[in-house]
Parts: structure tokens; sequence; C-alpha cells
């Protein structure tokens, strides 16, 4: 793509011992199709040899800038980021996710499309693994606008790589939020923010699967704990600013974050978080859970798998549970864009969803 007449993209890249995918992250920002990019890595105080592989792309790439800061956690390095960025456009992608080729120039379109009440654009995900490959596990949902109740419920975004937005609105609300970091709340951030933009500015979707998200062992997605306050830190801010907003759709936004820790639990195999988490679901709010098919398939197997590892009922456990599908079927892109089954059934629940919340907030308002 020409980039004479195009807007100046801010690629913003905070990394803490990030030497094993940082490269990955990088190759996949200089080869996308859009070009007109600067490209803003902040080390937070790594003790790895992340300076050592971003050197090596800074001598083949003069859009790439280096800062470094003493650890201070993710926030306050996106903020430094955003602090030199001079783009008309900010996106953040986590030191180990990557973006597909088509990613930023898509983004790019649909924010331009969407005229300046537009303040952030985001893309669908695939979960990878360390190798790339896709889990089977995916991020989309259709939903756009002015979502701000939708968004409070929940975070159909999915993750902090995944958007763009405009940097002036980012450096009028302040940017991201350190202080959770310094509460021991860390994860919520990117979810904050997105909350922040939301209330003044629409939301717009890119419909395609651009964006790698990868999920690993003992990465900050995996501290539920720390997520959970850090949740709890938000959402206490938001909801005495919006009474127009039903306290149950506060409760349903606890609820769903620990639906989504029982996934990762499970697929991470820890079988006694999986039960512990889905408990919490309950004990936030006691009524969606039990219309949600997939939560009785995670409960009854998660409940079989820790029977089996602690007891010895394995050899008549197990024949059972080898017959439960592998959550990493053999898929890529292509198949997912062609819109199967699974895709479908996500778009259609996220769609009722929204639908849902958003009646009902309207109905209050009008109280």
């Amino acid at each position: 793509m020409d980039s004479s007449n195009t807007p100046l993209v801010s690629v913003i890249i905070p990394a803490y011992n990030a030497e094993e995918f940082i490269g990955r992250t990088l190759n996949s920002v200089i080869n996308q199709t859009y070009q007109n990019l600067e490209i803003i890595v902040i080390d937070d105080g790594s003790k790895d040899g992340t300076k050592d592989k971003v050197d090596l792309f800074l001598k083949q790439d003069k859009r790439i800038k280096y800062l470094r800061q003493n650890n201070a956690g993710v926030a306050a390095a996106r903020n430094l980021g955003i602090s030199e960025a001079k783009g008309e456009f900010i996106a953040p992608v986590d030191a180990d996710d990557i973006w597909y080729p088509e990613n930023i120039e898509k983004q790019v379109n649909c924010m331009i499309s969407g005229g300046k009440t537009v303040g952030l654009v985001y893309s669908w995900s695939v979960d990878i693994d360390e190798n790339d490959i896709l889990t089977g596990a995916f991020r989309a949902a259709e939903i756009e606008g002015n979502i701000y109740p939708t968004l409070v419920s929940h975070n159909f975004l999915g993750n902090a790589s995944c958007s763009m937005m405009r940097r002036s609105i980012v450096q009028e609300l302040g940017g991201y939020n350190p202080e959770l970091k310094q509460q021991n709340a860390q994860g919520c951030e990117d979810w904050e923010l997105y909350l922040k933009i939301a209330e003044s500015y629409q939301i717009k979707v890119v419909k395609n699967f651009l964006v790698g998200y990868r999920k690993l062992p003992g990465s900050m997605s995996r501290n539920y704990e720390t997520m959970a306050r850090s949740h709890a830190l938000v959402m206490d801010k938001v909801q005495p600013n919006h009474p127009e907003i039903p306290n149950f759709f506060f409760c349903l936004s606890k609820s769903n974050l620990s639906i989504y820790f029982a996934h990762q639990s499970y697929f991470a195999k820890d079988y006694n978080s999986t039960s512990y988490w889905l408990k919490q679901a309950i004990k936030a709010e006691s009524f969606t859970p039990f219309i949600r098919p997939g939560l009785y398939y995670l409960s009854i197997f998660s409940f079989l798998k820790t029977i089996s590892q602690s007891s010895n009922s394995n050899e008549t456990i197990s024949p059972y549970l080898n017959k439960i599908p592998p959550n990493q079927p053999n898929l890529n892109i292509k198949t997912l864009t062609q819109k199967n089954l699974k895709l479908q059934l996500m778009l259609g629940v996220e769609n009722v969803f929204h639908s849902f919340v958003m009646f009902f907030s309207r109905a209050r308002n009008k109280e």
C-alpha cells in the first residue's frame, strides 16, 4: 500500500522479558500490508535478552524505536510509548502476540470510513500456542456503535492487541491506568480504557480474524486472582457513574469473567481451578450460568478429570475421558473465516446478549 497519503499509525509494544517471542511480534508488524508505521518498543525493565532481539530489528527497519524504563508495569510502558507517538492512530500489540498481514490496513480503513465519531476499532482474534498454531479458541463479535452497557457486562474485544484508537482521544483520557499495578491488580487496563472511550465515542469492528493472541502458562492472562481484583476496581469506579445500568449487569460482568477463567483453567488442565471459577460465576449471579450448555461440559468433565487424577478410579474413568474431542482441532484462519458452526453460534450469542443488555439499559434510563 502506498504510504504517501495515509495516516501514520503508532504501534506500541510493551515488552518485559520478551526475548522468546518479541522477534515474531516485530516480524508480524513490519510485514503489514499497511506500511506507514512508527513502531515503538518499550522495554519494561527486562532482565533477559529482549534488547538484543530488538537491536537486530533496529538495524533492519528505521521505523522502529526502542525505549527503556524501570519495571513499572504494562500500563506505564504503554503510556510512555504513547507520549512519544506521533501517529494519528495508536495500535497496541503485546510482545508475544502477532498480527496477520492485513490487520492495520483493514483497521485504518474501518476507522476512516466511520468518521470522527469513532474512537476505537477492533479485529477478531484467534488463540495461538508457543508455535503460532491455532488452539481452536477465538474471539469474534459483530457488536459496534454505542455499546457502553454491553462492554461493561462483557469485554467482547477480548485482548489488548486487537484494537486501534485515535491518539488524540487516548491522550485526552489520560491513557492507561498505572495505578492498578500499584494495587497488585493488573489485567484490566485495556478494558478500562476501552470503557472510557466507549462512554463518548462509537466503536466499530473489522469482521476478520487478524490477531494471534498467544496463550502460555504463567502469562499475565493466567494470573486470574490478580485480574479479578483488577476487574473489581474498574467496576467500582464505573458503577456509581452509570445508574442507568442495572446492578444485574455488573454482577453479570463478574460472572462472565469467572466463566472465562474457568474455560482457561480447563484448557490449562487445572481442573480444581475450573471448578473454583465455575462456583465464583454462580456466586456472582446464579441465573445465566445455568443456561450456558458449555458450562455443563466444563463442570462434568473437570469433575471427572479431578477424580481421575486423584483416585484409583483412573482405569475406569480414563476410557471415557479419552473420547472427549481435543481442544486443538486442525484449524486455520481460512476455515474460521468461512463461518463454521462454532463461529456462527458465537456471533449469534453475542448479538442476542448485546440486544438484551441494551434493551434493559434503555428501559432503565427512561424511568
